[in-house]
């Protein structure tokens, strides 16, 4: 039997295409079952799309299947919990940030209740996590009322009862990381480090006026400089939650294939790192990188990654590792009752607010875009934030343009295509306000530029109507705008002329790399976007979308 078990975890590693490494002679193991979810987003409730996987009839095809939210996760986190001695629940961030209304109107504090009383126990810190500061997530640590709300909810906020890390994210004034780089769990006597990690390029889509004083150093050089510090304290196991991820090919629990910026920086890990937890892109893979198990489960609380490790008690080393992606079927899962009183408890608070009628669609307006960048509901949202600025007082806008990162969920209809406040405002949940100021033509141009200053990842903004361009894929970066075919109200926008332009206060400070806004002058700020976006619905309904006119690509 003691020689059956040896072969075990090297059996199974095999299965994963490594090799582990050897036990040492007559040492035990211990099983250690690690729980993971990313991008949470705080969606207590289980969102609208479900999950998409391959057709288990037919993997040709796709099917959706209800999954997530809180009170089905939690049950579901208990029963791959039950008959493993070792286990702990861990994430990859984005946890809160750009959530539906339930969470988002008492600044996220019910999600990290919720994630609390389920027994998450550690988290790296997202690129969302900022979404309102670094003052404002430390709060979400330690507790205490809104410096600006006050205390909204039905009972005190506490903080989160699990733990953030952040080792790469560093405040230039000290030198020192904003929260603990990593913490390290006993399991049967065998000490596991794991390291949080915020993406490198999180200071290029948040506010930068949200992280000022700190800096997001390299993912990989961060847990490599780690590395002897933790060994120094007896660690032989390693994990890293990195809120970076993949693109992968195949199903939610297949990697035939992944590419994008994990893979380098899995490779460039030092060997030491064992198991890698991964998020951000909301895509759901099981893959092995240059040898490591790294992980992701989708997005928005449909997935739990069920990871089984085992140490070797002699060694102190993960001999093995393998993962799956468990769904959290709303159809085979019972709700959670403490899940469903807390939710209650917030909504009771929440409901008279979110479900005031805003007016009525025709059918789903898309936030998915078309092959020049144009979306349905992009176009719906720049509009409505033009109507809202376009008189003198209240800036004397004749453009509006809005960042496609800022658009989170479809708008759906309810029966007889009603909208609710509440579906208004988890399309646009940032509540950013809106800013007008003036730019040239010139300027104008200089911004649209910028849409693709990352061209893998180009951010193409909504603009209203009146206002169109054509932009030419074939051309080099600084020069895709057609310069001539740069519209408004049908006449040529004029290099010299100046224009009130709307767009939200993350874009006026420069969000996403749009620098060139910073450059506008006479700003005079306005509403918030959302509740732009719920007078439109009020005073146009009902709406549906219009033929992509406004954003033309040739080539």
């Amino acid at each position: 039997m003691r020689h059956l078990l040896r072969l075990i975890p090297a059996t199974l590693a095999l299965a994963l295409g490594c090799a582990p490494p050897a036990l040492a002679q007559g040492s035990a193991t211990v099983e250690l079952r690690i729980l993971a979810i990313n991008d949470f987003h705080g969606n207590l409730r289980s969102p609208p799309g479900g999950i998409r996987i391959g057709d288990p009839e037919d993997k040709a095809k796709k099917v959706t299947v209800a999954a997530g939210g809180a009170e089905y996760m939690a049950t579901l986190v208990k029963q791959l919990r039950e008959g493993h001695k070792n286990t702990i629940f861990v994430a990859a961030g984005d946890l809160i940030g750009a959530s539906p209304f339930l969470s988002a109107m008492f600044h996220d504090e019910p999600s990290v209740e919720s994630l609390s009383m389920m027994g998450l126990a550690i988290t790296s810190v997202g690129n969302h996590e900022f979404d309102e500061g670094k003052a404002e997530l430390l709060r979400m640590q330690n507790g205490g009322c809104h410096p600006e709300d006050g205390c909204q909810g039905p009972h005190p906020f506490t903080g989160a009862k699990f733990h953030y890390l952040a080792a790469s994210t560093i405040e230039t004034a000290t030198g020192k990381s904003i929260l603990p780089p990593y913490e390290i769990r006993e399991f049967d006597g065998i000490p596991v480090a794991f390291i949080g990690l915020t993406l490198k390029g999180t200071a290029g889509i948040v506010s930068p006026k949200g992280i000022a004083g700190l800096e997001f150093r390299d993912e990989a050089d961060t847990v490599n400089a780690l590395v002897p510090q933790l060994k120094a304290r007896g660690v032989e196991a390693i994990v890293v939650l990195i809120h970076e991820g993949g693109e992968p090919t195949g199903d939610y629990n297949e990697c035939p294939g992944i590419s994008g910026p994990i893979v380098d920086i899995v490779k460039k890990f030092d060997r030491a790192v064992d198991v890698v937890v991964s998020g951000h892109t909301h895509r759901a893979y099981v893959c092995q990188i240059d040898g490591r198990l790294v992980t992701s489960g989708d997005k928005y609380g449909t997935l739990v990654t069920a990871i089984d490790v085992t140490l070797d008690s002699a060694t102190r080393d993960v001999v093995s590792a393998k993962a799956e992606n468990v769904i959290v079927a709303n159809a085979s899962l019972a709700k959670d009752p403490e899940q469903t009183a807390l939710i209650e408890a917030y909504d009771k608070l929440a409901a008279p607010i979110a479900n005031r009628p805003a007016g009525s669609v025709t059918q789903t307006l898309s936030r998915v875009p078309n092959e020049a960048g144009e979306s349905a509901l992009g176009d719906v949202i720049a509009d409505a934030q033009l109507a809202a600025t376009k008189d003198a007082k209240d800036g004397g806008a004749v453009i509006a343009v809005t960042n496609p990162g800022g658009i989170r969920t479809d708008i759906v209809p309810k029966e007889n295509g009603a909208v609710s406040f509440g579906e208004v405002f988890a399309s646009q949940p940032f509540r950013n306000r809106l800013v007008t100021l003036t730019l040239t033509g010139s300027r104008l141009k200089e911004m649209l530029e910028q849409q693709w200053l990352d061209p893998k990842r180009p951010r193409i903004l909504q603009v209203s109507n009146g206002f169109s361009y054509v932009w030419d894929a074939s051309k080099p970066f600084g020069e895709r705008v057609v310069a001539d075919k740069m519209t408004l109200d049908g006449k040529p926008v004029d290099p010299a002329s100046s224009y009130r332009v709307t767009l939200n206060d993350y874009l006026a400070v420069g969000g996403d790399g749009f620098t060139v806004a910073k450059q506008g002058t006479s700003p005079q700020y306005g509403g918030y976007d959302a509740d732009a976006l719920f007078a439109f619905f009020r005073a146009h309904g009902p709406i549906g979308p219009l033929p992509p006119s406004r954003i033309l690509r040739v080539n």
